[in-house]
């Protein structure tokens, strides 16, 4: 699935960009070079492997010592935006005594995955000259003339009232959806928000119906403001969940408790079938099969904003975990955390910004499939976009050089076999290819999949949720009617 109006700057407004440790680079002339790439706790999901205890040759010179982070983050090291514990009073204090902005709960997402680092080495909402190699070149060249990828703009906008609140003061307080004080936003730029070139230029198309362009753009202001980020205290959701929501840091030091010599990722937004297992459990072979002695699989699902008709987190958190307990993955050769990311739908362009962030946490190679991040189009009857798209970007896209993409093969019903298999061409009618809609359609009916498509424990799950959404819809319609 891929993805001019001059932009005006407040004059009066800080427009210092240097002092961001990140040091992204101001350059308008800006061209990326694009390489060949090699082919390629308390979380109740992490099941601990045992930690077996280093060979003593290992110490002895013989060998190094192999550790999980095999890869560095963007930009040489780890962004965390949290302050210290030791100065939060005093900048809450300072907090209450600055112009706010509101933030949006999904403006909150967004604070979540700047804080642990997940856009390392972005260090706050961006800048105009960020937001414009972001929007426009897919990635950031450093100072020291490396680049880094950066496929979504990560932004704040604001509206004319709180432009005019703010004034010309240099700082400025990010207040929660409930007014609570979550963050400073530290020599503040604003510069006006182009929504129609930001929607074209990642999504490709201005076509009315976006999920993400209609819940967060549309009605967002007029402005955009940047700055460093510092945030007051970790965010938590309260929700049930947060033990999933693992840090870059954490995931890091996880990997390295288990010695994993190779760390693969698997994004998704859609409950785990047997198919989806088939891929992951077969990525794992060929790593074994390439020399790797512990690969550890990271599954990841995408925990911020989704669509209305997606399985809800919960739900699909639940779900994965009796996958793990049926045994379809191996919990010790597995962990499963929560990544914070919202979701826009907006195919290649989006993907970068998936595998981008999973570099940050640690792995070394990602997985990716058919129309990644991709969606129906809006208004008519085909995909937004061509579903083979995703994996050749990858494999070209400036900044993910280091990372090794893993396109997987297809894998569909086999009707013979009466299993999840990797589709055979020669004899392509005997597979069944059951979408992710096709699935949510067979919950929401109460009909049974195929045998072997997913294990029961976890087609249960999907079944009682939807089970619970008649029950909801059918106590609504009396009421509605009545009104």
């Amino acid at each position: 699935m891929s993805f001019t109006i001059k932009v005006h700057t407040a004059s009066h407004l800080n427009l210092n960009h240097n002092h961001r440790v990140s040091n992204i680079a101001y350059c308008p002339n800006f061209i990326p070079k694009i390489r060949p790439k090699p082919f390629c706790n308390p979380n109740p999901l992490i099941s601990r492997a045992r930690i077996h205890k280093m060979h003593a040759d290992r110490y002895s010179g013989a060998a190094p010592v192999i550790r999980s982070s095999l890869i560095e983050p963007d930009g040489g090291a780890l962004v965390d935006l949290v302050v210290p514990e030791s100065l939060r009073a005093s900048k809450t204090s300072e907090a209450g005594s600055l112009p706010q902005a509101k933030l949006s709960k999904i403006d909150l997402e967004w604070v979540h995955v700047l804080s642990e680092g997940w856009a390392s080495p972005l260090g706050g909402f961006m800048r105009e000259h960020e937001y414009l190699q972001s929007l426009h070149f897919n990635s950031f060249r450093m100072k020291d003339g490396t680049v880094v990828n950066m496929s979504l703009p990560i932004v704040l906008a604001i509206d004319d009232d709180t432009k005019g609140r703010i004034g010309s003061s240099p700082h400025v307080a990010l207040v929660g959806p409930n007014g609570d004080p979550i963050a400073i936003l530290r020599s503040v730029e604003i510069y006006k928000h182009n929504k129609e070139e930001r929607i074209a230029r990642t999504w490709g198309t201005t076509a009315p119906g976006l999920p993400y362009v209609e819940e967060v753009i549309t009605p967002a202001g007029n402005w955009l403001i940047g700055g460093d980020l510092e945030v007051l205290k970790p965010i938590k959701h309260n929700d049930g969940l947060d033990n999933y929501r693992l840090s870059p840091k954490q995931l890091r030091q996880e990997f390295d408790k288990r010695e994993a010599d190779a760390v693969f990722a698997f994004q998704l937004r859609n409950p785990v079938h047997n198919g989806h297992a088939l891929l992951m459990n077969d990525t794992r072979r060929r790593l074994l099969e390439m020399g790797y002695k512990n690969p550890i699989l990271l599954l990841h699902p995408l925990g911020g904003f989704t669509k209305a008709d997606d399985v809800p987190l919960d739900v699909r958190m639940e779900q994965h975990s009796k996958v793990l307990e049926d045994g379809v993955l191996d919990p010790e050769t597995t962990i499963v955390a929560i990544f914070p990311s919202p979701m826009h739908y907006a195919g290649p362009t989006e993907v970068q910004w998936h595998a981008k962030a999973r570099i940050n946490a640690g792995a070394n190679f990602y997985i990716v499939g058919r129309d990644p991040a991709g969606m129906g189009h809006p208004t008519e009857k085909r995909d937004l976009y061509d579903p083979d798209h995703g994996k050749k970007v990858l494999s070209m896209a400036p900044g993910l050089e280091k990372l090794n993409i893993l396109p997987f093969k297809v894998a569909a019903y086999d009707t013979v076999e009466k299993k999840m298999a990797f589709f055979d061409p020669t004899r392509s009618e005997n597979f069944l290819f059951i979408s992710g809609t096709k699935m949510r359609a067979f919950a929401r009916s109460g009909e049974n999949p195929p045998d072997g498509f997913m294990c029961p424990g976890g087609w249960k799950v999907l079944v009682r949720y939807y089970e619970s959404l008649q029950a909801e819809e059918t106590s609504q319609q009396p009421a509605v009617l009545s009104s």
